[in-house]
């Protein structure tokens, strides 16, 4: 792929492989084109390669097209987060697109952490996210999304957001998820984010009856806070859980929450918050 001229937008991909070598996972391929890359692994934790996804300085706006691709395999255990919230400006008419296909063979796990994504006010934007899972691959990750930005008095009241969230496990599905926002009267609708700007979405596989206990009783106090509503419910063995919120820090301390909970469960590891989280 190239990198672009103005009139046409961004077109990036970032393809990253990940296998168990000796004692810690590694990361055994990586290929990139335009403006995506990653920082150097980190190993906080031994032998899991926590990596952090890098955007375009600029943001995401029409016409840009990026895909992230992360396989793993032989035993991987890999954490992945962004160092930051990922911006996608307004524009005028064209779609902005970001797709995202994360594969986890028989025996590995993956953690994916995203920070949460910003749709300004105008923009038309498609983000798409597919993950795959052989039999026993565990899997944790979550997606927060944030329209306009009412902190700063910015309101969503114009463009066109389409989400999609599925997981399958050996070619079946396990959940599919899909959003389509337009303009303000999505956000005000009872039946869509009821007046609520910003949406995360967590799952975790392995999930049972006594997981989803512990995930409820992590966030009993927060469930009780004014200005946050939160379901959690288990779809055969995965877990889900939604949270409508005000604003982006608000519905990450939520699934940060589940997440500190059910980690030491399914990943049989204590937690270990990515360093950047705290910058």
């Amino acid at each position: 792929m190239s990198n672009i001229d103005t009139k046409s937008g961004w077109k990036a991909e970032l393809n990253l492989g990940f296998e168990k070598s000796q004692s810690k996972t590694v990361l055994a391929k990586r290929t990139q084109s335009g403006p995506l890359t990653v920082q150097r692994p980190f190993y906080p934790e031994g032998d899991v390669c926590h990596l952090y996804i890098l955007h375009p300085p600029g943001g995401v706006v029409g016409g840009d097209e990026l895909h992230i691709n992360v396989d793993l395999a032989k035993h991987a255990s890999t954490l992945i987060t962004t160092p930051g919230a990922t911006k996608f400006y307004r524009n005028t008419g064209k779609l902005a697109h970001q797709i995202q296909t994360l594969k986890v063979a028989d025996d590995c796990a993956l953690e994916w952490f995203p920070q949460e994504n910003i749709f300004f006010d105008g923009t038309h934007t498609h983000l798409s996210t597919r993950v795959e899972l052989e039999k026993s691959a565990r899997f944790m990750g979550w997606e927060i999304n944030c329209y306009g930005r009412p902190a700063s008095s910015e309101l969503f009241e114009e463009g066109k957001v389409m989400t999609r969230l599925e997981v399958y496990r050996d070619g079946m599905s396990l959940m599919l998820d899909k959003l389509l926002i337009e303009d303000s009267q999505a956000l005000q609708s009872a039946v869509s984010m009821n007046n609520y700007p910003c949406f995360g979405t967590f799952v975790a596989t392995q999930a049972t009856p006594e997981l989803l206990e512990k995930a409820r009783s992590s966030i009993a106090e927060l469930v009780n806070q004014d200005q946050q509503k939160i379901g959690i419910t288990v779809l055969d063995d995965l877990l889900v859980m939604r949270c409508l919120g005000q604003h982006a820090e608000q519905v990450s301390t939520t699934l940060k929450a589940v997440w500190s909970a059910l980690r030491p469960e399914i990943m049989q590891r204590s937690v270990c918050l990515p360093r950047i989280w705290a910058t």
